[in-house]
């Protein structure tokens, strides 16, 4: 076997890769929290199968279509339909980081005191309060990004796989812990009443944190060349990857199902509900607070890496690879690291004003927390959305452009399936605007829009810029 063949990598590889890269624990708790508890894995099985099966094969396509590119959306989009295109393509992706980092401090905070104080001293915590510390550990966070601090890439990696291990052991031991433990286990009802979800108007403008939780997979697009046999391989391998995310959601659902009734779930689930499962998986297992105090260490370490990451990264890869017609020249403007002067101050201005507002007009930590996994579940699949107009774009290309690997050979379902997983995807984005609180509802309307908005200004400042400079040159 020659190198070449060596570092060939098969479907299981894959499928696990793709596993780390899309789930986490925190997909079930929010599953759990929003969904009525055991209700939520019909929902889990209705998204897996007319979702995500067919976005992740989709993916697979356009990665070995355009496999000399990267993988990269904004570069899927300037090869089938144009640079301008791509260049939207590439704000959008960017700009719904923006509410993903303001979530990074709060997350921080709740995971430090939860090391320190295992127990929940958060939500008694004025909002106020709470945001104004979380502005300064994002402002430290800013001041390191623009230190070019590329280790933190190797920190942010192994506290990212450090929390996929203790998801995946969590699912382990709880599921063994009424057969090796003398813990006491909430009764589960296995009639179909129990699992079966009521298709209300919470349901379907809940459905954002769904789409949010499974997306994500383009990230394994560079992958798709580098195995045995894509053609056979990736749809394998993504459908390893399906199952494996279902049988975790599932497994994982129940587990909570038998921590907490589902009748009567905790208001304060999704803020302090992943500290609860690991405290009482520590007395069921006689070790006190072990596993809590070891995930909120690990969930701080990530929170901060990743705050840092998200700051530089996605705007390196905006910047790094847009157009210049349709940014203004400012906006490159490096310092002796390398990173983006004018991007970051953009960055500091907008993050910071998500994270003060809110807790000016939403009463409680709780609600707060709530409020701002809802927004990212709303912002987020934003640029999911130009996953689907490149595969819509490539299908009608036809023969154009060669893979080794497709979906489907048909021009004509490959439209359809991609014009689904679009509608489906604004669909759950605009379902998940809806909030019965009045001013939750206006930050959910007027943030995305706002950020999107950005990105039509900038093209227009890059022609003033431009016209001014022809100007001064006659």
């Amino acid at each position: 076997m020659n190198n070449k063949e060596a570092k060939r990598i098969t479907w299981i590889t894959l499928a696990f890769m793709a596993f780390s890269t899309v789930w986490g624990f925190g997909n079930v708790i929010n599953g759990f929290s929003e969904f009525n508890g055991l209700q939520a894995i019909v929902s889990w099985v209705i998204i897996f199968a007319i979702y995500f099966i067919p976005y992740a094969l989709m993916v697979g396509e356009l990665g070995s279509s355009f496999k000399e590119l990267g993988g990269g959306v904004s570069s899927w989009i300037s090869e089938t339909i144009g640079p301008k295109m791509a260049y939207y393509a590439g704000w959008t992706y960017w700009v719904v980081h923006l509410p993903y980092i303001s979530q990074k401090p709060q997350g921080a905070i709740i995971a430090g005191s939860w090391a320190i104080f295992q127990s929940n001293v958060i939500s008694s915590i004025n909002p106020v309060v709470l945001q104004i510390a979380c502005l300064v550990v994002f402002l430290i966070g800013l001041l390191i990004a623009t230190k070019g601090m590329n280790p933190l890439k190797k920190i942010t990696t192994i506290a990212g796989t450090s929390m996929f291990v203790m998801s995946i052991l969590f699912i382990i031991l709880m599921s063994a812990a009424p057969a090796i433990t003398e813990g006491n286990f909430i009764d589960i009802d296995w009639s179909l009443k129990t699992f079966m979800p009521t298709f209300d108007l919470k349901y379907f403008t809940s459905i954002s944190i769904l789409v949010f939780a499974v997306g994500g997979c383009e990230k394994i697009s560079p992958y798709v060349n580098k195995m045995d046999n894509p053609s056979k391989g990736f749809p394998k391998g993504m459908i390893a990857l399906a199952i494996m995310v279902a049988v975790c959601a599932i497994l994982g659902t129940i587990s909570l199902g038998m921590m907490f009734d589902s009748n009567n779930i905790p208001q304060d689930l999704l803020t302090n509900g992943s500290y609860y499962a690991f405290q009482r998986l520590g007395e069921y297992y006689h070790v006190g607070n072990f596993f809590v105090i070891l995930y909120a260490i690990t969930n701080f370490v990530g929170q901060v890496s990743t705050l840092i990451i998200s700051i530089d990264a996605p705007l390196r890869m905006l910047l790094g690879s847009c157009d210049k017609e349709y940014m203004p020249k400012s906006m490159f403007k490096q310092n002796e690291h390398g990173s983006y002067i004018n991007g970051n101050k953009l960055i500091g201005v907008i993050v910071s004003i998500l994270i003060i507002i809110p807790a000016f007009g939403i009463g409680s930590v709780d609600a707060l927390v709530k409020w701002l996994v809802k927004l990212n579940a709303v912002c987020m699949p934003l640029r999911y959305l130009w996953v689907f107009v490149a595969y819509i774009a490539l299908k009608k290309a036809g023969d154009k452009f060669n893979a080794e690997y497709k979906f489907t050979k048909s021009k004509t379902m490959g439209i359809l399936i991609g014009l689904w997983c679009f509608v489906f995807t604004a669909f759950a984005c605009i379902g998940g605007m809806y909030s019965e609180d009045t001013f939750q509802l206006t930050l959910n309307i007027v943030t995305p829009f706002v950020l999107v908005g950005l990105g039509l200004i900038m093209p227009k400042l890059a022609q003033r810029e431009r016209n001014k400079k022809s100007k001064y040159n006659n």
